[in-house]
């Protein structure tokens, strides 16, 4: 079977090193050669919350999309996601890209709008994938970031996980 090159965001503001280190956990299960971004705290976009933490991760699947996506809901409630009394969001996993799809499948629109709306999306994608190209846009993930103006303030934080330091010191 076939490997697909997906690229995931994940997102925590409630213990957040916690939440997103079993969200990576959880996908070591089934997907394969998984690579981390560096990791950023940023301020909320969208909602009244605290400051999370965000990255992107690359890995290798050879699940189709919506089972992909299906997992990644499973994981998000299995840290409290849909929890009725939970004030904040535990964890959050967006699929970014899927391979090369661009469309809307079955309400999952890829590549997915943030990456070029938001600095906690595409600032980490411009490090982990800096000359793929966004297939909607034509152009590298590392040109973008160059040429985005998006107005947010993103801190690099440091951040382990499987006893690999995620964030370089040379963002620190």
């Amino acid at each position: 079977m076939s490997l697909t090159q997906v690229f995931l965001g994940l997102g925590s503001n409630i213990e957040r090193e916690t939440h997103l280190q079993a969200g990576l956990d959880a996908l070591a299960a089934f997907l394969v050669d998984i690579r981390c971004s560096a990791v950023f705290e940023s301020e909320p976009v969208g909602i009244k919350s605290g400051s999370f933490f965000n990255f992107v991760v690359s890995a290798y699947t050879d699940l189709p999309l919506m089972e992909l996506d299906r997992r990644l809901k499973f994981i998000e409630a299995d840290n409290g996601r849909y929890a009725p009394d939970r004030r904040g969001l535990p964890l959050d996993i967006d699929v970014l890209l899927y391979g090369e799809l661009v469309g809307n499948f079955d309400g999952l629109v890829l590549p997915r709008a943030e990456i070029l709306k938001n600095a906690f999306v595409l600032w980490p994608l411009s490090l982990i994938a800096p000359e793929r190209v966004h297939p909607g846009v034509g152009k590298s993930f590392a040109t973008l970031w160059a040429e985005s103006q998006i107005d947010q303030v993103l801190a690099p934080v440091a951040f382990e996980w499987r006893g690999e330091q995620l964030t370089p010191s040379n963002l620190l």
